[in-house]
C-alpha cells in the first residue's frame, strides 16, 4: 500500500480533521491496552511468574525465581527497536491509521496467548521459551503502539496546544494502570492467593481481547492525519523511512537518553516496589494491601500528566523537563527511605514518586516527535522513546532487586534513580526548545 493510496482515502476532503473526542478516544485507547497488558505482566512476574516457569530458583530461593521473572519482563523492551523500525518505517511510509491498527492486533494476540499459555510443570524449559517469544512480539507490537498514538494526537493539535494534545495518548498510562491493577487486586481479594498462583492470574490477560475489540472499533473509524495528507500531497513521504533517519541520530540518542528516567523511575515504582512490599519488606504488606496503595497513588500521575502539559505549552518543553528531573534526582537521594512498613510513608514514597513520574511522562508527547520532521516523525519518535524502554525500563526491576540483595538497603535503589536523573538532565541540556517549531515541515 502506497502513499497515494493512504491520500486517496481521505481524497474527499484533504481538511477533515476528527473532532477533539475522536482524537481522544483513537490516541488513548491503545496506550491505555499497551499499558494494562504491562502492568498485568509486571504484576505477573512480581508475584506468580517465579513460582510457575521457574520452581526450581523459587524454591531455593525466592529472590532468584522474581528475579528470573523480571528477566522474561525484560524481553519486551528488547524487542521494541525492531518494533519501532518495522512500524516506524510503514507509519511514515503509508500513513498513522493503519499502522496503528496492526500494532494493536500484534499487541492484543500476544497478551492473550500469554494468559493461555502452561507453565514449567506442563512443558519444561518449552514454557519459558513460548513465554518469551509472546512477550518479544508483545514489545514489537507496543513499540508501534505509543509514537502512532502521539501523532495522531499532536499531528491533529493546535500548535500552542501540542502538549495539551500529546498528553492524550499519555493518560491512557494511568487508565491502563488502574485496570490492571484494580482488576488483579479484586481477583485476588475474591480468589485469595492460592487460586490466583494456580490459575486465577491468567484472567487479565485473557481479559484483554475485550478491551482490543474496543480499541480496534475506535482506530478503523479514525481518520488519517492532517499532516500526513499534507505531506503525502507535496511528495514529502519517503520511501525508506529508516534510511532518511540516520542524519537524526543525534536526536535519537538525546531523546533516548531524555526519556529513560521516565522508565526506570516507572517501573520501579510500579514493579519492584510491588515485589518489594509483597514479598521482601520485614514485616510484608499484603499483595491487596500493596495493590490498593499503588491505586490511589495512580491518581498523581494522571494529574501531573495534565499540569506538566499544560506549563510545557506555556513555559516550553525543556523547562518543564528539567524542573521534573531535578525533582527526580532528588526523589531519589532521599524518598527512598520511606520505604518501610508504615502505610503513611509508603504512600508518601508512592504519591511523590507517581508526581514525579506523571511531570516527566507528559511532556515526551509533544517532545520527542518534535526532534524530528514529519517524513521520518513515526520512525524517530518511536525508536527514542524504545531506546529508552531498554535503557531505563527494561531491567529496572532486575537491577533494583539485585541492588538491595547485594547491598541490604532500599537506599541503592534510590542512587540508581539519581543517576538515571542526571544520565536525563545531560539530554534535555543539549535538547533544543522545540515549543514554537514548524510542525509541517
Amino acid at each position: 500500500m502506497s502513499a497515494s493510496v493512504a491520500v486517496a482515502q481521505s481524497a474527499t476532503d484533504k481538511e477533515k480533521r476528527d473532532s477533539v473526542p475522536e482524537i481522544i478516544a483513537a490516541s488513548m485507547v491503545g496506550t491505555a491496552i499497551e499499558f494494562y497488558d504491562n502492568y498485568c505482566y509486571s504484576i505477573a512476574s512480581a508475584s506468580y511468574f517465579g513460582a510457575i516457569f521457574f520452581p526450581g530458583a523459587t524454591k531455593a530461593n525466592p529472590a532468584i525465581g522474581t528475579m528470573l521473572a523480571f528477566l522474561t519482563f525484560a524481553v519486551s523492551f528488547l524487542a521494541r527497536p525492531f518494533g519501532s523500525m518495522l512500524f516506524g518505517h510503514f507509519g511514515d511510509k503509508i500513513g498513522r491509521k493503519t499502522t496503528l491498527v496492526v500494532a494493536l492486533m500484534t499487541m492484543g494476540i500476544s497478551t492473550f496467548l500469554v494468559g493461555c499459555l502452561p507453565g514449567y510443570e506442563q512443558l519444561g524449559v518449552f514454557s519459558i521459551i513460548i513465554l518469551c517469544i509472546c512477550r518479544a512480539c508483545q514489545g514489537v507490537g507496543l513499540a508501534g503502539e505509543w509514537s502512532g498514538a502521539a501523532l495522531v494526537a499532536t499531528e491533529n493539535a493546535p500548535a500552542n496546544k501540542r502538549a495539551l494534545y500529546g498528553s492524550f495518548p499519555n493518560l491512557g498510562a494511568p487508565i491502563g494502570f488502574f485496570c490492571a491493577y484494580g482488576l488483579n487486586l479484586l481477583l485476588d481479594t475474591v480468589l485469595g492467593p492460592d487460586q490466583m498462583q494456580a490459575w486465577g492470574w491468567r484472567i487479565p490477560f485473557l481479559c484483554s481481547a475485550v478491551l482490543v475489540a474496543i480499541g480496534l472499533y475506535v482506530r478503523l473509524h479514525m481518520t488519517e492525519t492532517p499532516i500526513f495528507r499534507q505531506a503525502a500531497a507535496e511528495d514529502r513521504v519517503v520511501k525508506h523511512p529508516l534510511r532518511a533517519l540516520l542524519p537524526y541520530w543525534k536526536e535519537v540518542l538525546l531523546g533516548t537518553f531524555a526519556m529513560g528516567i521516565t522508565y526506570s523511575l516507572f517501573y520501579v515504582l510500579g514493579t519492584w516496589s510491588l515485589s518489594y512490599g509483597v514479598k521482601v519488606m520485614k514485616p510484608a504488606f499484603t499483595q491487596n494491601e500493596y495493590l490498593a496503595m499503588q491505586m490511589v497513588s495512580v491518581f498523581f500521575f494522571a494529574i501531573f500528566i495534565i499540569i506538566s502539559c499544560l506549563y510545557a505549552d506555556k513555559l516550553g518543553r525543556k523547562t518543564v523537563l528539567i524542573t521534573a528531573t531535578l525533582c527526580t534526582l532528588v526523589f531519589g537521594i532521599f524518598a527512598l527511605q520511606s520505604l518501610q512498613h508504615n502505610p503513611f510513608t509508603v504512600m508518601l514514597f508512592l504519591c511523590v514518586g507517581f508526581c514525579c513520574m506523571g511531570a516527566l511522562f507528559g511532556p515526551c508527547g509533544a517532545y520527542l516527535p518534535e526532534l524530528f520532521p514529519t517524513s521520518v516523525r513515526y520512525s524517530g519518535a518511536g525508536l527514542s522513546y524504545n531506546l529508552a524502554a531498554i535503557l531505563g525500563g527494561a531491567f529496572a526491576p532486575t537491577i533494583a532487586t539485585a541492588l538491595v540483595q547485594a547491598t541490604g538497603t532500599v537506599q541503592s535503589v534510590g542512587w540508581y534513580l539519581a543517576v538515571m536523573s542526571a544520565l536525563a538532565l545531560v539530554a534535555l541540556f543539549l535538547i533544543k526548545e522545540s515549543k514554537n517549531k514548524d510542525y509541517t515541515k
